[in-house]
């Protein structure tokens, strides 16, 4: 068995050795401060603070119970997960070397498939978005599919480029949305106190606390501000590669940002709940929502408006570039391994990013909304891969937790006791949102039709990335006595 172990612990360290030797040609742009405003800027969702709020004053309760089961335990996890594999590739390679490969491949397909999903409607958020900015008169535009279709074209160009440029642009585009959901959640924090000077809030608790209602719609509350709000911290890790001192860097960040985080959520919860009643919160909207409530009163909330509706669409701009970025370099990684062809790890020749895979990305990102536009978005269909976005990412959290638990074997020192606690109580956090996003409990037309659904194309979608795995796996065995004669001709 230590035999055993010892062999383990060598392929271990031989795969690191590799890959860091892939990234070595990486410009190093990333530092502390990048990092940690991109982390801010990647967990923090705009409408979570007003799903929140519909709980009323036990949304404190709420957040609490999830930053304990599942933020903090996510942080220290991925904390420990970077210190002994700062890898480009992040949870890709923690699970490629955590398990075996075909784990790897499987979660990186998965991530994509989440990454590429949400990425892709950005063309029509934009449009939504600029509407506000324009004026009344101009809604249509909203269902003009050949205005949505352009703008989708010019956005997602506009992420390859700064992709293809590399994060020496791409840090600048994430620090400026990072600052701006800064400065935007310090306005929503300070309003409620403007607004008691000013006279037109008569009182104000942010920290005002009540018991939640233990049922099925808590616990599927919980859930979502588990996962759902609160996850992120291991994307930036997909860069390691491209991180000055990744291990001390990204460790500072997670740390950082992590309270940050937490005071914008329960604040921002509470400022939402001071200012608008609880029956009129605008859960696709909160934040232009009380922002306009909250700068009313104060006489400036005409001028303020088309400013801060512009600071979201930068800020949702940004988001999709991290998670554009991020996404570009899982195809990269996989074909360092020969699980996909060479031609995605191309680089460019000045920028050194990996222009084939960013092509490839954006042109599928475009594609999928695209065929939102046609038709096929009001399939039904369609909007049960929409509803599966959330769990594909879920998956891939399942797996990172388990790391811990059950995997890295033959790796000294062993994962402590109690990193396997924390790493359970997220795992089980994380079930938990799978469970109730396959199982809705909302009204649906058929609930057992929506759970068959949701998990036949959950599985069907693993099950042919077990496939392409098999497919490739066959390819590589075939050509691997070529690879070893090459070097005798």
């Amino acid at each position: 068995m230590d035999n055993q172990n010892e062999i383990a612990e060598e392929q271990f360290r031989l795969e690191e050795e590799r890959v860091e030797a892939r990234s070595a040609v990486f410009k190093k742009e990333l530092g502390l401060t990048d990092l940690a405003l991109t982390q801010v800027l990647f967990i923090v969702g705009l409408p979570w603070i007003g799903v929140a709020a519909k709980q009323g004053p036990s949304h404190v309760i709420f957040w609490l119970l999830a930053m304990l089961f599942f933020y903090i335990p996510s942080a220290v996890v991925v904390i420990y997960l970077n210190k002994i594999m700062p890898l480009e590739g992040g949870l890709y390679q923690w699970c490629k070397l955590g398990f075996n490969e075909l784990m790897g491949f499987v979660v990186a397909w998965n991530l994509w498939l989440f990454a590429i999903l949400n990425t892709s409607e950005i063309g029509l958020q934009i449009t939504q978005y600029l509407v506000y900015v324009i004026g009344p008169g101009r809604e249509g535009l909203t269902a003009n599919k050949w205005f949505i279709g352009a703008v989708s074209t010019a956005t997602v160009a506009l992420l390859v480029t700064i992709a293809a440029i590399g994060l020496g642009v791409g840090k600048l585009v994430h620090k400026a949305g990072g600052a701006l959901m800064l400065i935007t959640f310090a306005a929503i924090l300070l309003l409620p106190l403007l607004n008691r000077a000013n006279g037109s809030l008569s009182d104000y608790h942010p920290l005002a606390t009540e018991m939640p209602v233990l049922s099925i719609m808590s616990l599927n509350l919980l859930g979502k501000m588990g996962f759902g709000a609160l996850g992120g911290f291991e994307y930036v890790a997909i860069h390691a590669g491209e991180c000055r001192d990744p291990v001390r860097a990204i460790t500072r960040s997670v740390w950082l940002a992590a309270p940050v985080i937490a005071i914008m959520f329960i604040l921002g919860t509470s400022s939402v709940l001071a200012l608008v009643p609880i029956d009129q919160i605008d859960l696709i909207a909160p934040i232009p929502q009380v922002l306009s409530k909250g700068f009313g009163p104060l006489g400036v909330a005409a001028s303020i408006a088309p400013i801060a509706i512009m600071a979201l669409l930068c800020i949702r701009v940004a988001q999709s570039s991290v998670m554009f970025s991020g996404n570009t370099r899982l195809p990269m990684v996989a074909g360092w391994d020969k699980l996909l062809p060479d031609w995605f790890t191309r680089l460019h020749a000045i920028h050194k990013t990996p222009v084939n895979s960013i092509l490839f990305v954006g042109a599928a990102t475009l594609a999928l909304g695209i065929a939102g536009l046609i038709g096929v978005g009001k399939q039904e269909a369609f909007q049960i891969l929409w509803n599966a976005s959330g769990v594909f990412y879920a998956l891939t959290y399942l797996v990172m937790f388990a790391i811990p638990m059950i995997g890295l074997k033959g790796v000294e020192p062993a994962p402590p006791l109690w990193l396997k606690l924390a790493a359970a109580s997220g795992f089980l956090m994380t079930l938990l949102y799978v469970a109730l996003s396959i199982i809705p409990i909302v009204q649906v037309e058929s609930r057992v039709m929506f759970a068959v659904k949701i998990s036949g194309l959950i599985i069907m979608t693993n099950v042919l990335a077990v496939l392409i795995f098999v497919v490739i796996g066959k390819r590589r065995r075939a050509t691997a006595p070529e690879a070893v004669a090459e070097p005798a001709k």
